[in-house]
């Protein structure tokens, strides 16, 4: 029995250094874009509060469900980000433009 105890510690510690650092999941917010270009996205909330995010190197921007770049979108435009916190910068992963 005693045997068994440094066996299953040892399986338990390898397990939890493969699986490495767990991302918390990534938020959503909705407003419309103030500016837009140069790797940032600038955009106001229906609460007024303005937020500016970087585009994840990794980040899709679509508009009107089609593919699209950043400097593509206009002031004014209505976005959904979804965006997390990374080395102390907000990265958004995606953003979706509807000019509709």
């Amino acid at each position: 029995m005693f045997r068994l105890f440094p066996l299953m510690f040892a399986v338990l510690a390898l397990g939890l250094m493969l699986a490495g650092p767990v991302q918390a999941a990534d938020d959503v917010a909705e407003g419309k874009v103030v500016k837009a270009g140069a790797g940032k996205l600038t955009f106001v909330d229906k609460d007024k509060k303005e937020t500016t995010v970087e585009l994840d190197k990794d980040g899709k921007v679509s508009c009107d469900g089609k593919d699209c770049k950043l400097d593509d979108l206009k002031k004014g435009v209505s976005v959904k980000v979804t965006w997390m916190k990374k080395d102390d910068k907000v990265w958004a992963t995606k953003i979706d433009a509807s000019t509709k």
